[in-house]
């Protein structure tokens, strides 16, 4: 199974519980459970650099480098749907 990927954190959605929800209940295959819920963003006006500063204490806690996972999102998020222009 492909690994997908939420298109506005990066977090890797390895159980369809983390597949956040359309308008019609059904499971988005695009956004988690955190970032997107009955067709909209959780956070519709939040900026891509809020997104980091939101991500980066969960990957430090997942032993990552602060420095490390700044550079990872930094890199990553502008290729993810919801922030490509």
């Amino acid at each position: 199974m492909k690994q997908e990927y939420c298109q506005s954190c990066g977090m890797p959605m390895e159980d369809v519980n983390l597949y956040g929800t359309e308008k019609d209940g059904s499971k988005s295959q695009d956004y988690c459970t955190y970032c997107y819920e009955d067709g909209n963003f959780s956070k519709p006006d939040e900026t891509m650099e809020e997104m980091i500063e939101t991500c980066v204490p969960f990957m430090k806690e997942n032993e990552m480098d602060e420095e490390e996972a700044r550079k990872l999102l930094n890199d990553s998020l502008p290729h993810l749907k919801r922030w490509k222009k």
